[in-house]
């Protein structure tokens, strides 16, 4: 198994600590010092651990005062879902595979260019309901390019971040995209699967996300009943 450079592993543990709630909202990380002291590493390597944190929105780095923990956005991927009073926390979320990830063909009339690469690579395809307790809030159809993500067919995406799968196995982060909203009629399978009502329109998301990783990209299609919960978020 390929070793985690050492920025990497302050990275990640800095990070489950604040999203453990370790480090909350308003608190100071310890100092640049303190962490090399305590980790044995050098300055640049805390730096660089600091630097992913800051890119990611989980600190911001003041001059004089040091790493201060931003508020965690609850919500599912670059979307956050929001109640009629508060955020959902992620306690209350849950993610149920309904089609197993497979490699197949790039659909026809995909909504997005793709390149030469990708269509000869081919996807991995797999298709997630999620829930907010315990009720239908959104179904997800995910694209991703089978190029350098071994056995990727074989892991676990049952209430799992698809975002941390990536990031923690394959290196992968999300760096921005682009996403397009549309009104639409579901089909019967979408329908059934968040129990919309007949003749009910429901907004659909489709979604370019491209990675770290050059020229690597990967796509979704998104079905939201909107009913109870509200979306927001930006990149």
């Amino acid at each position: 198994m390929e070793q985690l450079p050492q920025y990497r592993k302050l990275y990640e543990q800095l990070r489950k600590h604040i999203t453990n709630g370790v480090y909350r909202k308003g608190d100071i990380l310890p100092s640049e010092n303190e962490l090399c002291n305590v980790n044995g590493v050098t300055r640049p390597t805390v730096r660089k651990a600091l630097d992913l944190l800051a890119n990611e929105g989980f600190i911001t780095k003041h001059q004089g005062l040091g790493s201060v923990v931003n508020k965690i956005p609850k919500g599912i991927g670059i979307l956050s879902i929001k109640g009629t009073t508060s955020a959902v926390g992620s306690e209350n979320l849950s993610t149920k595979v309904i089609v197993k990830p497979k490699v197949m063909q790039w659909p026809e009339n995909f909504p997005f260019p793709l390149t030469e690469t990708e269509l000869e690579s081919g996807c991995i395809y797999f298709e997630r309901l999620r829930l907010v307790d315990g009720e239908p809030f959104f179904y997800d159809i995910t694209y991703i390019p089978n190029i350098n993500l071994p056995r990727f067919t074989s892991y676990k995406l049952d209430n799992v971040s698809l975002f941390d799968t990536l990031r923690e196995h394959f290196k992968l982060e999300i760096k921005g995209g682009k996403q397009h909203f549309k009104a639409v009629m579901p089909s019967k399978n979408i329908q059934d699967q968040l129990a919309i009502k007949d003749n009910q329109p429901i907004i659909q998301l489709q979604r370019k996300l491209s990675t770290n990783r050059l020229n690597f990209n990967f796509y979704s299609e998104l079905f939201c009943n909107t009913e109870v919960y509200a979306l927001s978020g930006g990149f």
